[in-house]
């Protein structure tokens, strides 16, 4: 683990009340909420609710972070949206959990009611919420300050119970019995949300959820459910057959080959120091500092072509196309900037230089100095 990764999990883990790291991340096509929960001390976590195009932005934070990932579960399976579980395992061979009710491919962790899901030295109670599908799952932390009800509870709704083995009546026993069971502070994490709402607690639902809250009745409830008349989801023909796989693509997807290009977790395209190193000949390096700094102490990549940030949008032209380019600064900030420009251009095989020329020397990788040719 780096210092940086150390010094980040060390303030998440004050923030989260001592061995908690959490994240809430999101899909807004789908209106999807991905979950990432880590034990600090151990660096181990849960990935809960994958969206299949988020993965490598997932997959850099839990890089980013120094984690090792243990499983990525699922609420359910999904009509909305394909899961990155499949994606995730082939890229850090972590389990892949869902309901063994849903009886999908490729699951290795199959979930059933009571079951626990470890973290490092915490976990997830597995309560089977069966209703808006007969494989829905809530996940409820150990000290049940937190739960992930996927869609069986949303914020001041529910899911829908017409597809899928939906059944209205069964979804109220899973709310009332499993979700309203928890303490009144647990605060309720839902799969979706479309209109900003990220989170809510079970006082809350108990009182003001339209559906089932208040003095709402089972009648009432099944009243309501079977009355909705709402389209079948936009995806439902991908999702679903996707879900059933686990995730996994039917064709392998193509990936780039000229490097082994990683995003960042702001979705930057970068390599790092050693790579670049090996393929020097094979790059065109492209130094945006200015030219005091590169005739300065801190020197240059030898072989590098210098042009200065403020004069790229004018200048980019210059640069080969027969060759990829790296981009480098100092730190890695400036030459961000200019990647993103880059690509805005039109340059497709360009790539920053992870942590800059500080993490260039840093890996005790030479720099050249005097005036460049």
């Amino acid at each position: 683990m780096t210092v940086a990764q150390a010094s980040v999990l060390s303030l998440a883990a004050a923030a989260g009340g001592g061995s908690l790291l959490f994240r809430q991340l999101f899909d807004a096509e789908t209106g999807t909420f991905t979950y990432l929960l880590a034990d600090v001390p151990s660096r181990r976590a849960l990935l809960i609710d994958s969206v299949f195009e988020q993965h490598q932005r997932d997959l850099s934070l839990i890089r980013e972070l120094g984690l090792e990932l243990v499983a990525s579960i699922d609420t359910h399976a999904h009509a909305d949206h394909v899961t990155g579980s499949w994606l995730m395992h082939e890229a850090t061979g972590c389990a892949i959990g869902l309901a063994a009710a849903a009886g999908a491919q490729n699951v290795t962790l199959p979930l059933r009611h009571g079951d626990r899901v470890a973290f490092g030295n915490r976990y997830v109670e597995v309560r089977s919420t069966p209703g808006h599908t007969d494989g829905c799952l809530t996940f409820v932390l150990d000290d049940q300050s937190l739960a992930f009800t996927g869609d069986a509870l949303l914020v001041r709704g529910c899911g829908r119970c017409d597809f899928q083995q939906g059944n209205a009546h069964s979804l109220w026993s899973s709310i009332t019995q499993q979700i309203f069971s928890l303490p009144e502070s647990c605060l309720l994490y839902p799969g979706h949300d479309y209109t900003g709402r990220n989170v809510t607690s079970v006082a809350e639902e108990m009182a003001f959820n339209a559906r089932l809250g208040g003095a709402a009745t089972e009648r009432d409830f099944v009243g309501h459910m079977q009355n909705m008349k709402l389209p079948h989801p936009g995806k439902i023909a991908e999702a679903l057959p996707g879900n059933l796989r686990s995730g996994k693509p039917r064709q392998a997807a193509a990936r780039p080959n000229w490097a082994p290009v990683a995003r960042s977790y702001a979705g930057l395209p970068e390599l790092p120091p050693s790579w670049v190193a090996e393929h020097l000949g094979e790059l065109t390096i492209l130094d945006v500092r200015s030219l005091d700094e590169v005739k300065g102490p801190d020197g240059r990549i030898d072989g590098s072509v210098l042009i200065p940030l403020p004069e790229l949008e004018a200048r980019h032209s210059e640069l080969a196309t027969d060759r990829p380019l790296v981009v480098v600064c100092h730190s890695g900030s400036r030459s961000a900037l200019a990647t993103q420009q880059l690509l805005k251009a039109g340059h497709q095989q360009v790539a920053n230089l992870h942590g800059g020329l500080s993490r260039w020397t840093d890996e005790g990788y030479p720099l050249s100095h005097g005036t460049p040719g």
